[in-house]
């Protein structure tokens, strides 16, 4: 009897190799076009290993949104961690992080999620909850209506960025929220 080559199994790797695959699909057909059979193709698993993982496309998109929110949480972290300044220090990383999200373009799996975020209920329960939360650890810094202010106004530049309506002083008014934030009583 044959033996046949048996690959060890990672589910964490399949199910990072899914996701990834799926923000590639994303960025190039729209959500609207990504299947779960293209993604298990370009994953290079089965449709049924596929939906060991993700039952449905809407776990799916779910999942890479919670995976986008991940990330973001990290590169929020990260940059209060560099700040050195409390008072306020969410919102300066907040802001940054969402101008960051808008320097890689419309041609990027956050835009094709954050897009996607405006008309789909759920993704905004996803989003309304980690924005509570992060609000919530830093209600001692960041809960002063000014600083609220400012998230909304990256939230703008952030939407502007993803329509393709860029403002032409992007970059001062990057300078100059980050600038009102420190100026904010705590």
């Amino acid at each position: 009897m044959a033996l046949a080559h048996h690959r060890k199994k990672d589910p964490a790797q399949v199910r990072r190799q899914l996701l990834d695959q799926a923000a590639r699909l994303s960025v190039r057909e729209g959500l609207a076009g990504v299947s779960l059979q293209g993604v298990a193709a370009a994953a290079g698993v089965t449709k049924g290993g596929l939906l060991h993982h993700f039952p449905s496309k809407q776990v799916l998109i779910e999942a890479m949104f919670t995976d986008f929110l991940a990330a973001l949480d990290r590169d929020i972290d990260e940059l209060i961690a560099a700040d050195g300044e409390r008072p306020g220090c969410f919102s300066r990383a907040y802001v940054e992080a969402m101008f960051r999200q808008g320097d890689v373009g419309v041609d990027s799996s956050c835009a094709v999620l954050g897009i996607a975020m405006l008309t789909d209920p759920r993704l905004r329960e996803l989003w309304a909850k980690w924005l509570a939360a992060r609000l919530d650890r830093h209600r001692a810094t960041d809960s002063a209506p000014e600083l609220e202010v400012i998230r909304y106004a990256a939230d703008g530049v952030w939407l502007a960025d993803f329509m393709e309506v860029r403002p032409a002083n992007r970059a001062e008014l990057r300078n100059r929220l980050i600038t009102v934030t420190r100026s904010v009583p705590s």
